[in-house]
């Protein structure tokens, strides 16, 4: 398929601003393809399409508060510093990219506060620098949550707010690494997770650190020419072993967003298992891709030409996927991070 097959009009209008509170009120598109139908429920109607048995698959990444603002040594120019991952933890060296960048060179020292300071040791793109953190207390992702500010996607177009530090984090999140949210899980709360224990459904954690690369455009009209940034994922021995046996089982594997889904689609055994893994993987999906342990798929709304729509119809299939899209405009959901979800099963 090509990029363009990938385009539809997004009025600015449907872009959630907020989420709707509690989480769990917003809307749920549920796409039924084996018989094609399309219908609107809440995202707490989501258990009544959950038996005794079947698997739920959560992304325990923990979004950083990766938006940093500092001065540089001398000329006390104010420089914003987005932190995007961290590259050797024992001398604290991280990537991440820099604006203004024309004032950020190599040597150059940035203060953030009396415990926090970098400095730039190499370049790596025309905004890229990768930094060596100074931190008194020696602790730099707790200076970071401390200080930084939630960064929000590109396409919200207002200020952070002090709410949106916990608005665009998971119930689920645990471990330090993305810039992005796993915007599915946003959608869960304490007491549906209760329900869904409740009814016998057994919860599993992946993790699949979401870069900056999620909201790059793919630049190729021939996807099969697209490159995907390298996130860092991990697969604990537990999660495969419960997935394998629902598998064996015939139970259902419902998968919570495109990242996890990447996660256990990046390490499988030819029989078509979940193998336990680590590391960093690239894998792009897109139609017609086969998928091997993903059976229900919760993801939200996307950008036009993103990656993130190109795996839900890989799931979904191309022209019903894309007919529902226009459902929802018309429906008036709310769209991307912020907005409502989609279950395909």
């Amino acid at each position: 398929m090509k990029l363009s097959d990938f385009k539809y009009n997004l009025p600015k209008t449907s872009i959630a601003k907020f989420p709707v509170e509690p989480r769990d009120s917003a809307k749920l598109m549920v796409l039924d393809r084996q018989n094609q139908t399309i219908e609107t429920k809440k995202f707490t109607d989501i258990v009544e399409y959950m038996s005794k048995g079947d698997v739920l698959v959560v992304n325990e990444t923990k979004v950083m508060q990766a938006r940093l603002y500092g001065n540089k040594e001398r000329t006390n120019a104010k420089i914003e510093v987005f932190v995007l991952r961290e590259l050797n933890s024992e001398e604290n060296i991280w990537d991440v990219i820099v604006d203004p960048a024309r004032k950020v060179r190599i040597g150059n020292r940035i203060y953030f506060n009396d415990n926090l300071w970098c400095e730039v040791i190499d370049n790596t793109t025309s905004r890229g620098r990768t930094v060596r953190f100074n931190c008194e207390s020696g602790d730099v992702f707790k200076e970071i949550e401390k200080i930084g500010l939630t960064p929000l996607p590109p396409y919200i177009k207002r200020d952070v707010v002090p709410e949106d530090k916990e608005n665009y984090q998971t119930m689920f999140a645990k471990e330090d690494g993305s810039v992005a949210a796993p915007t599915a899980g946003l959608h869960f709360t304490p007491e549906l997770i209760k329900k869904i224990k409740k009814k016998g459904i057994k919860i599993v954690p992946v993790i699949l650190h979401i870069g900056l690369g999620t909201f790059r455009p793919v630049e190729v009209e021939d996807l099969t020419k697209h490159r995907m940034d390298s996130e860092y994922f991990e697969i604990p021995d537990e999660t495969a072993d419960v997935i394998n046996k629902a598998i064996d089982g015939k139970k259902r594997v419902f998968v919570t967003g495109t990242s996890a889904t990447r996660a256990v689609e990046s390490s499988v055994t030819a029989e078509g298992y979940v193998k336990p893994d680590y590391g960093w993987t690239d894998k792009f999906i897109f139609p017609q891709y086969s998928f091997n342990v993903c059976r229900q798929l919760i993801t939200n709304f996307h950008q036009p030409e993103s990656t993130l729509l190109m795996l839900s119809t890989a799931f979904g299939g191309y022209d019903f996927v894309m007919k529902a899209y226009k459902h929802a405009i018309k429906e008036k959901y709310r769209f991307l991070s912020y907005g409502d979800a989609m279950l395909i099963i």
